[in-house]
């Protein structure tokens, strides 16, 4: 069964129909997902702790940052058009599903990277999505 995932950005948009059960987006994918969705140009890509961050040319000539979810195709980017929680609402949503004992937070890209205790009490590195809460990666703290 297909399923279309659109992905908004400013006034520019891309579609991307996938598998459910699809095999994980690629860099050749990420290109070609970034271009359809009206960025000019990617100069920098790279896999790091479960995203691809890419370093792409506005419309209006800039560069700037912006990931992508391999998962599902999802661009994470902090000028488009969608709502980016504050950091008060992503700890709120973090503390519902057990997080605590945050230490370091930040946000890049529409992706909030948070250090954390989980809920079995493990010091975590996480990557969570800065549009709903929701845990992108997560791996044991160095």
């Amino acid at each position: 069964m297909k399923m279309a995932l659109c992905v908004a950005l400013g006034l520019f948009g891309a579609c991307l129909t996938t598998a459910q059960a699809a095999e994980p987006v690629g860099p050749q994918q990420v290109i070609t997902l970034l271009q359809q969705a009206g960025y000019g140009e990617v100069r920098d890509l790279e896999y790091d702790d479960g995203l691809w961050e890419a370093e792409i040319r506005r419309p209006y000539g800039l560069w700037d940052e912006v990931s992508v979810d391999p998962a599902t195709g999802e661009i994470f980017d902090l000028r488009g058009n969608r709502k980016v929680l504050s950091m008060r609402d992503l700890l709120a949503k973090l503390e519902g599903q057990g997080y605590r004992a945050f230490t370091d937070i930040d946000r890049d890209a529409g992706v909030w990277e948070v250090e954390a205790t989980d809920p079995q009490g493990r010091r975590v590195d996480l990557k969570v999505s800065g549009y709903d809460g929701r845990i992108l990666n997560s791996k044991f703290d160095d």
